[in-house]
């Protein structure tokens, strides 16, 4: 479970449907990407702009990742 104070708030800058990658850039200015299956609702998709609340985690290549991307609102 993540704790409030750990997530990060941003808007989805980059989405490449077909190749599952995109990035969100954080309120305070800094890029994260993500693969569509750090989508939290499991759809795989997700529309660039939209507001979102993230975690950050190590990747595959050592790099900070956004993670569990969900909307900031649970009723949107």
């Amino acid at each position: 479970m993540t704790r409030d104070d750990d997530l990060k708030r941003g808007v989805v800058s980059e989405f490449d449907e077909p190749r599952g990658l995109g990035s969100v850039l954080a309120e305070d200015g800094t890029s994260y990407e993500f693969h569509c299956t750090a989508i939290a609702d499991g759809t795989r998709r997700i529309d660039v702009g939209s507001r979102v609340v993230f975690v950050c985690a190590p990747g595959h290549l050592g790099r900070l990742e956004a993670r569990q991307l969900m909307s900031p609102d649970p009723k949107t």
